[in-house]
């Protein structure tokens, strides 16, 4: 497996992580979260000599979807978004594109992803995550063999994802958080959509106090 992570320029200060997953055997690729700079991501794919197959929205805001219909047009590959998140992206005043200085996406999703849907780049299988929260129809995506989550938004390094945004809500952010991810495997590593990578073991003691109690 290859796992490329690239940090793209968006209007926003902090860079977007895009990544690129590819299948070595099979020479297929999936692209999650292409936030910006199209030419930076096709030139990758082309680097590593494999077919886009899928281009995986961890959820709709402007800063993650910004080079979207130009990777979808250049190079192909299925949109995969979660069900609510499908109607979410077409909504301005969720995705917030305007807010950045970005036009919005008039590409509706391929396939429509739910809980516990699996996705196969070649040999590679990836497990889908409802993790509402940042947006309500925010996911994750899960591979089991290689120990790796991405988490989009949801949860940082430190940190959670922003729930003061359009169909954003702290509960709901926090318990996809305590109730889903944290029971993952402790040596799950986490590759958020902005800043450095992390472990679900470095991150539990964080969420301890917030916790719901019965």
């Amino acid at each position: 497996m290859i796992l490329k992570r690239l940090k793209v320029k968006t209007p926003l200060i902090d860079p977007t992580n895009c990544y690129i997953i590819a299948d070595e055997e099979k020479k297929e690729a999936m692209v999650i979260d292409p936030g910006g700079e199209a030419d930076k991501i096709i030139e990758m794919l082309n680097v590593l000599d494999v077919k886009l197959k899928y281009i995986y929205l961890t959820h709709c805001h402007g800063d993650h979807i910004g080079a979207l219909k130009e990777l979808k047009e250049k190079m192909g590959g299925k949109i995969l978004i979660h069900r609510i998140e499908s109607e979410n992206i077409l909504k301005p005043e969720v995705t917030l594109s305007y807010f950045i200085g970005k036009e919005g996406v008039e590409l509706e999703a391929d396939s429509r992803v739910n809980e516990e849907d699996k996705i196969h780049v070649g040999n590679i299988e990836f497990e889908v995550i409802h993790t509402p929260g940042h947006t309500s129809g925010s996911t994750s995506l899960y591979c089991a063999k290689e120990k790796m989550l991405f988490t989009g938004d949801t949860m940082f390094h430190g940190t959670w994802g922003r729930c003061d945004l359009p169909t954003g809500s702290f509960v709901d952010i926090i318990n996809s958080i305590t109730e889903k991810i944290l029971k993952l495997p402790d040596d799950t590593i986490i590759y958020p959509g902005h800043g450095k990578s992390t472990m679900i073991k470095e991150e539990k003691p964080i969420y301890i106090d917030l916790k719901p109690r019965d």
